[in-house]
C-alpha cells in the first residue's frame, strides 16, 4: 500500500523545508510531484542529505535551480532510495523567496 504525503510549501529566501526526516526509516520514494502554485515562475531544489552524529554532512542534489513555469507540476518517478549503506538520508527542498509549490510524495 502507498503512503501519500502532502506538503504546501511558501518560498523565503535561504530557507530549506524538510520534507522527509533523516530519522525516518522510508527506504525509498516512488514519485515527487511538484506543482507551482504561484502566478510566476518558480524555483526549486530538491536534495537528500544525512544528519551524522559524527562528522560530515552528505549532500546530494536531485534538482537544482529547476525553474517551474506557472501552472506547470514536474514529477519525479523513482525510485529515489534514502538509505544508503546503513546511512539514512532526509528529503528536502529549497524554494526561491516568495514562489509556492505543492509538493506530493508517495512512498
Amino acid at each position: 500500500m502507498a503512503i501519500t504525503s502532502y506538503f504546501n510549501i511558501t518560498g523565503s529566501t535561504g530557507v530549506t523545508s524538510t520534507l522527509i526526516d533523516s530519522t525516518e526509516s522510508v527506504g525509498s520514494i516512488k514519485s515527487i510531484s511538484i506543482a507551482n502554485t504561484r502566478d510566476g515562475n518558480a524555483t526549486v531544489t530538491v536534495f537528500i542529505q544525512d544528519d551524522p552524529t559524527v562528522g560530515t554532512t552528505s549532500t546530494f542534489k536531485i534538482i537544482e535551480g529547476l525553474v517551474i513555469p506557472k501552472g506547470v507540476t514536474f514529477v519525479i518517478d523513482g525510485p529515489i532510495s534514502l538509505t544508503q549503506r546503513s546511512k539514512n538520508f532526509g528529503l528536502f527542498i529549497t524554494v526561491e523567496s516568495s514562489d509556492t509549490v505543492d509538493v506530493i510524495i508517495t512512498r
